[in-house]
């Protein structure tokens, strides 16, 4: 058993604790919202960048209640269905 514990954003945008990692990543100032993985975020923080305003959510359903959009590279279709419904 860990006792690491994951700093998590609620679906108000307040931080909360939580013993379970993030499933969603994101980014506090642009309010998008994308994989673990993504190749842009992660370009961006091997730079350097982007790691003081990087936020982490249980689920997408949280990160779009906080008022976040998916990310257009790694979330491409959701994207599109977020920008169409605009």
């Amino acid at each position: 058993m860990t006792d690491k514990k994951y700093k998590l954003l609620d679906s108000s945008g307040n931080m909360y604790i939580s013993d379970v990692p993030g499933s969603l990543g994101g980014h506090n100032k642009l309010k998008i919202y994308g994989r673990l993985d993504c190749p842009s975020a992660l370009r961006y923080i091997a730079k350097g960048q982007y790691v003081k305003n990087r936020v982490f959510f249980a689920d997408e359903q949280t990160a779009i209640a906080a008022g976040y959009r998916p990310c257009a590279v790694c979330m491409r279709e959701r994207y599109l269905k977020w920008k169409n419904r605009r």
